[in-house]
């Protein structure tokens, strides 16, 4: 189960959630089949926890991707999701000669302002003597997870890929002892030199242009639960850097020209602009669930703008004072596929994932350029509060429009509240993505919606002044990205609760000024 605060886990105390993306890898969450029944009914207690933390900060649940005890979470501020476009996740079974996902890969790609990334989340087979076999189940996930209609079909045609998760990979040659008195004395350059998978680095071709920080931090494998004391049982398992995060830039000249990972440091770029700067790399040795510990880290991205303009543009007044007041008018970019189960949503600031709306309005299908659209009194709030307007796209399965905060105040005759909680519960079902759900009825998700009175009064004067589909660009000058808290919980649980932030963030010193 997760701890009960994962505020340092996810890095919140630093930078004040100037954070664009979180990535988030699990392994060995609770996979019974008694919780895994649960889990269809209801989000699983790691997905709950995260979405908890994160949603106040701004960050919504884009995709995730479950294959057992291996999950995959992506999160984002809410003003990028209409630039993160063709979200489609995948899932490679190694386990049992590949019919088991106790091991494995999970996948999520999508293009980020027009580059493509591909986050790809690991548990690879144990023990010292299967370094070989975690080499050949990695190429297998590599060969196997392949994605539809994309320009980049397989996982090593993204532009930048983020590799992770419980990798397994051991120390060779020294003995317990030894390994122990480096640890103790920080000699962490000579276990690094017999770490299995620095020197796999030298002969695999498959790991030709991955790159990784140096391991400054102790190895995470294996301890006591409940403890920072290696392990004392009767295994005795020797300590090793199980626990990893990798990436790769796409190649743009022979990678065999190209100095190795060590040299290169934190720091790598493509000819076409693209660069990958990490900031920190460590683990989280006061995190004891589990007999690993975690490690997590933060990079920035940059790169040119090549997208720069939503799907969708939604425009609203500043304020509804009134039932009256509760319109919008949307305008789609020409090349944009509309469905006639497109949607758009009224959600609460500080929302969770798409579903979790206060109420939603089917996007009109005639022929304009201006399209308005009026939301009943039964779809608004009770009582006042910030709120946004997000279009969903059916064919996309993502929201391809959002607007700035807004706020609503209404006349009620009741006590003024939050809005409802019955927001359809986000669900994280094992190999299916939440991204991917479709519905048969006239709601984009099925519940009861709940009437809701209210006083009619004339329209009240508000402000002229509409907010367009998503922030100005050019204030967002880098892409900061936290992908890998690689965290085995031994113990895991995973059931949990419905779903239910939002704040700006200043960019990143580092991040310069050629884009995102």
């Amino acid at each position: 189960m997760p701890p009960d605060d994962i505020t340092a886990l996810l890095g919140l105390h630093v930078g004040d959630g100037n954070t664009d993306m979180y990535i988030i890898g699990l392994q060995e969450v609770n996979s019974m089949i008694n919780k895994r029944l649960k889990d269809v009914l209801f989000t699983d207690q790691w997905s709950d926890a995260c979405m908890e933390r994160l949603s106040p900060f701004g960050y919504i649940l884009v995709t995730s991707q479950r294959m057992q005890g291996v999950l995959l979470l992506v999160f984002a501020k809410y003003y990028h999701l209409p630039f993160l476009r063709g979200v489609q996740t995948e899932t490679t079974r190694t386990g049992l000669g590949g019919y088991w996902g106790n091991k494995g890969g999970v996948s999520a790609r999508m293009s980020v302002f027009g580059h493509t990334i591909c986050f790809l989340n690991c548990h690879l087979p144990a023990h010292m003597e299967n370094s070989e076999q975690r080499m050949e189940d990695f190429e297998s996930i590599l060969q196997q997870q392949q994605f539809e209609g994309q320009a980049a079909t397989g996982v090593l045609d993204h532009d930048v890929v983020f590799w992770f998760g419980d990798l397994n990979f051991r120390i060779d040659e020294l003995e317990i002892p030894a390994v122990k008195t480096a640890i103790d004395n920080n000699k962490l350059t000579m276990l690094w030199e017999k770490d299995q998978l620095n020197m796999a680095k030298d002969s695999e071709t498959v790991l030709v242009g991955f790159l990784e920080g140096p391991l400054k931090f102790p190895p995470t494998y294996k301890f006591d639960v409940g403890t920072d004391t290696y392990d004392t049982s009767g295994k005795k398992r020797k300590p090793a850097w199980t626990d990893r995060i990798l990436w790769r830039l796409r190649a743009t000249a022979p990678f065999g020209q190209a100095p190795n990972a060590r040299k290169r440091g934190s720091v790598s770029g493509l000819s076409s602009g693209t660069k990958v700067t990490q900031h920190f790399y460590r683990s989280h040795m006061e995190y004891m669930v589990s007999d690993h510990k975690p490690v997590s880290s933060i990079f920035t991205l940059q790169f040119p703008y090549k997208v720069d303009m939503p799907l969708v543009t939604i425009m609203v007044e500043d304020e509804w004072n009134s039932i009256a007041d509760a319109t919008c008018t949307f305008k789609a970019a020409p090349n944009f596929a509309r469905s006639s189960w497109d949607w758009i949503g009224l959600y609460k600031v500080g929302f969770k994932h798409h579903k979790d709306y206060v109420g939603y309005v089917w996007a009109k299908q005639e022929e304009a350029d201006y399209h308005r659209v009026t939301f009943t009194e039964e779809e608004l709030p009770k009582g006042s509060g910030d709120f946004i307007l997000c279009y969903y796209s059916n064919n996309t399965s993502t929201l391809v429009g959002v607007t700035e905060p807004f706020q609503i105040q209404l006349p009620t005759s009741s006590p003024a509240g939050s809005p409802s909680d019955d927001s359809s519960d986000f669900t994280s079902e094992d190999d299916s993505t939440v991204d991917g759900m479709k519905t048969k009825s006239r709601s984009p998700s099925p519940r009861k919606k709940k009437q809701r009175t209210r006083h009619r009064q004339s329209r009240s004067p508000s402000h002229s002044r509409s907010r367009s589909g998503s922030p100005a660009l050019p204030e967002m000058k880098g892409l900061k990205l936290q992908p890998g808290l690689a965290h085995n919980t031994t113990d895991g649980s995973a059931s949990g609760n419905a779903p239910e932030g939002t704040d700006r963030e200043k960019v990143s010193a580092e991040a310069g000024n050629t884009g995102l």
